[in-house]
């Protein structure tokens, strides 16, 4: 089958043909339809210290997509061949305190498709059945493809309620956004889109932004201050990563509000937790995948009851082949979320 490599330890990737993978009795055969490209895929493909340090090649990389179900085992019974699907990317181990007690988004035994074992873009993945979502036809095919960053989004913006309150979103790449259209359609009276790139300004307009702040002027705290009678935002989803980022996310929080932590930082963020944290009595929350299942059951309902519409995020659509293409859009910026058809 075909598949995107990463052969060796160095930059770059490769269209190669590789072994169609087999299921276990509990798992599921699936024909990959569309697959989006993540910054995870863009920092192996540039094979940063980050990917040095975890990814072992040859490995088929890809962790959001879509399909249909081609094969079951034998003790599967969740699905049938011919499901439209997409998958939870975390495998888990099911038996550990934190899976047992509903905490299964952060045990300490996760592997990830496309990083620690292959993953989906290649004409087929295999995946534990209770790892599969199936797709309503409300959905289509490229909405479903990128159901696990939207995941993110849906778990970081939804995590206590945002009904009436003043989101601000600190960054927006594709999850940004995301998160910019689902604040709205959860009933945010005021959603602040924070970001220094034009075009991503626009696309968070057309998402349902009704401010959009250029940190590059360097008055963010100034202007959501004046936007929110002086409070600060209720809610802040930080998407960043970026130290200023970070730091802006506490300061434009109102007292007793909540701040929500998706983007990762390369290195150690220096905070003033006294003063911005601690003296403001915030609720902090440290955001990693989606909560299994509780987030695809809400996204998904979400979506199929036509919520949310998620297409202005979707910039680039490719043929699997010109994978290159979608990768050099992102890195100059061009794009938001490429996504990839694989069949």
């Amino acid at each position: 089958m075909k598949a995107i490599v990463k052969a060796e330890p160095r930059e770059g990737l490769d269209l190669r043909d590789v072994p169609e993978p087999g299921i276990n009795p509990d798992e599921v055969l699936i024909a990959v339809r569309r697959a989006g490209i993540c910054g995870t895929d863009m920092h192996i493909y540039n094979w940063d210290h980050w990917s040095q340090s975890r990814i072992r090649p040859p490995l088929v990389l890809g962790h959001e997509f879509m399909g249909e179900v081609a094969e079951v085992g034998h003790l599967v019974d969740s699905v049938k061949v011919g499901d439209r699907v997409s998958a939870e990317g975390h495998i888990v181990c099911g038996h550990c305190e934190l899976c047992l007690t509903g905490n299964s988004h952060v045990c300490r035994e996760t592997s990830i498709i496309g990083v620690d074992q292959d993953g989906a873009f290649a004409e087929y993945v295999a995946l534990p059945a209770t790892n599969i979502v199936t797709i309503p036809d409300a959905i289509s095919d490229e909405h479903a493809a990128v159901f696990d960053p939207l995941g993110n989004a849906f778990h970081t913006v939804l995590h206590t309620d945002v009904s009436g309150k003043a989101v601000a979103i600190v960054g927006c790449g594709p999850i940004g956004l995301f998160a910019v259209g689902i604040a709205r359609a959860a009933g945010a009276r005021l959603v602040i889109a924070v970001e220094p790139s034009p075009g991503r300004l626009e696309i968070a307009r057309q998402m349902g932004a009704q401010a959009t702040i250029d940190p590059a002027d360097g008055t963010v705290v100034e202007q959501v201050l004046d936007l929110t009678n002086g409070y600060g935002a209720d809610v802040v989803c930080e998407m960043s990563g970026h130290p200023d980022g970070i730091r802006d996310s506490f300061r434009i929080c109102r007292n007793a509000g909540h701040v929500r932590l998706l983007g990762l930082p390369r290195d150690d963020v220096a905070v003033n937790l006294a003063g911005d944290v601690i003296f403001k009595g915030l609720e902090v929350y440290g955001v990693i995948g989606r909560r299994m299942y509780g987030t695809w059951i809400e996204m998904r309902d979400f979506l199929a009851a036509g919520l949310v519409d998620i297409s202005p995020v979707i910039t680039h659509r490719l043929p699997m082949e010109d994978f290159e293409t979608g990768i050099a859009a992102m890195a100059n910026g061009e794009a938001a979320k490429v996504v990839l058809a694989v069949s």
